[in-house]
């Protein structure tokens, strides 16, 4: 697939590194020079361009891209600017990055796809994982729906799935089981196995 991503700060850069190191094609633009040469490498285009101007962004491959995202944060003005100018050149998926809950508003209003909050999404998921003792991550599908990666007990290790009748005494599937390679942990210690929780 083809991303253009427009910032080149920490969510932009790393998104456009795993992208490229996953094989697709990435064009990430941003209006500090420095921070394109930094990035130069590691990422399969970069570009400096303001993309607060239209006419500028309009020199880019729109029409060959799958999903452009604007990731600017910090400036609230000149993320609202690059979305609605995305926006009207009319790109097949466009994707906004919220840091408060005006500028998703104002996302909203505009028309993008799809709103992410990255900074929000990953204080959830860590709270969770602090939260409850054994959570490694979660994911929330839905408000009701969750997937968990959890430590598995130590009074369940050993136990069939059917053994420990989660379904029936918690109301939890369990999706898959994930074996550590080897039997002890960096410490030396048995490790127990994960699980995944729906």
């Amino acid at each position: 697939m083809k991303f253009i991503i427009v910032g080149l700060g920490y969510f932009g850069s790393s998104l456009s590194i795993r992208l490229t190191e996953m094989g697709h094609e990435v064009i990430s633009v941003d209006n500090d020079i420095a921070k394109v040469n930094q990035y130069k490498d590691r990422i399969t285009h970069t570009v400096c361009l303001d993309a607060k101007d239209q006419q500028a962004l309009s020199t880019l491959p729109i029409n060959d891209t799958d999903v452009v995202l604007v990731g600017i944060g910090e400036d609230f003005g000149a993320s609202v600017m690059a979305v609605a100018n995305f926006k009207q050149l009319r790109v097949k998926r466009l994707i906004g990055r919220a840091i408060s809950p005006l500028h998703q508003t104002v996302l909203e209003a505009i028309g993008v796809d799809k709103i992410i909050r990255p900074e929000m999404e990953s204080a959830e998921r860590l709270a969770k994982s602090l939260d409850v003792k054994g959570i490694l991550d979660s994911l929330e599908l839905t408000e009701d729906y969750n997937i968990i990666q959890a430590t598995v007990p130590t009074h369940y290790v050993g136990k069939t799935i059917q053994e420990t009748n989660f379904r029936q005494k918690y109301n939890i599937n369990v999706l898959t089981i994930i074996r550590l390679k080897d039997d002890t942990n960096l410490f030396g210690r048995p490790s127990a196995s994960q699980w995944l929780l729906a």
